[in-house]
């Protein structure tokens, strides 16, 4: 089958316990190792001439007709180079391999799998800008994102590196202090100074963080996305918008292109994820407003009306409860 697919087989098809979206039934989700299981399938396809079993329960045509799919798969995925890697990636591949099957039978292959269905897979429009735009206070390039970092759909917690230019003319000559003693403290194994010394370097805004087989020290920011206002936690919705946006982010480095600070100490900016507007995949997505009140840019309330006019996410609602007034009922509630 190649050696693409025979390493997504033997590297990826464990399902991830960090996954928290809704499973197929396949055991796999959109979040997690549809891919892989996918992958699988076809690998064990080329052996056997086998489909797997259940797909019958989720496809309308013949055992016969499923074999004629997974023959043509197998060989879009031996000629895709790459090979796909994400969900959105795989469903293309299925639904441009399969576009004369039955739209049935292509909606049950991808939902056996976990995949995005055509009409929720979103084409990125918003190229990433090689200059700062005005008004920009200043930019920062975080280190890898951790997925508890993630608050909720519009709110992520990173870290920059200090050795970053604009980081290191400002650390404390304390929090510098307290990093070499910890480690001199951990070097004599006496962790219980080192956590101390830790705890000193938290409480300042800062944090060593492993990265790269060693530990930086980092500053602390809570980053508000510009531009819109997801569902709450407790929302409708809510979850998904966290989990969508944990998705984006986890273990990647942003870019983030700060405007202000808000009342909360937050500073809100755009953000981008290997080149890809996170707000504008928030929109299309369905899993946030454009925040109008705060930001008039024209291509967010576009995308916020394609996503309407597609009735996904929060828009297969008639007429979902905005997360101001939300907010502001549960303040005159107290």
């Amino acid at each position: 089958m190649g050696n693409a697919l025979r390493f997504l087989c033997g590297k990826c098809f464990e399902p991830s316990t960090a996954d928290s979206g809704s499973l197929g039934p396949h055991g796999v989700s959109s979040t997690t190792v549809g891919v892989s299981a996918l992958a699988h399938d076809l690998f064990q396809f080329d052996i056997t001439s086998q489909v797997p079993e259940g797909l019958s329960n989720h496809v309308v045509s013949s055992k016969k007709a499923q074999a004629n799919w997974y023959r043509k798969l197998v060989d879009a995925w031996r000629e895709s180079k790459p090979p796909p890697k994400t969900p959105e990636e795989a469903a293309r591949l299925v639904i441009q391999t399969l576009k004369r099957h039955q739209k049935a039978d292509v909606e049950g292959l991808l939902a056996f799998y976990g995949l995005p269905l055509p009409h929720t897979l979103v084409e990125v429009a918003a190229q990433q800008p090689t200059s700062l735009p005005d008004g920009v206070k200043f930019e920062m390039h975080t280190l890898p994102v951790d997925a508890k970092a993630v608050a909720d759909g519009d709110t992520v917690t990173v870290y920059v590196s200090t050795t970053d230019p604009r980081e290191s003319a400002y650390v404390p000559g304390k929090v510098h202090a307290a990093a070499v003693q910890r480690l001199e403290a951990r070097a004599r194994r006496n962790y219980e100074q080192a956590d101390a010394l830790h705890q000193q370097i938290i409480e300042a805004g800062y944090r060593m963080i492993a990265h790269q087989n060693e530990e930086v020290l980092a500053k602390k920011y809570r980053i508000r996305l510009r531009g819109i206002d997801a569902p709450e936690s407790a929302m409708p919705y809510g979850k998904e918008a966290k989990n969508e946006l944990t998705k984006i982010v986890q273990g990647k480095s942003l870019r983030v292109l700060v405007y202000g600070e808000d009342r909360y100490g937050r500073c809100v900016g755009d953000l981008y994820c290997n080149g890809i507007f996170v707000q504008e995949m928030m929109l299309k997505k369905g899993l946030a407003w454009h925040y109008s009140a705060y930001d008039k840019r024209p291509e967010l309330e576009t995308w916020e009306k394609q996503a309407r006019a597609k009735r996904v996410g929060l828009w297969v609602s008639n007429n979902p409860e905005k997360p101001w007034e939300w907010r502001k009922d549960k303040r005159e509630a107290r």
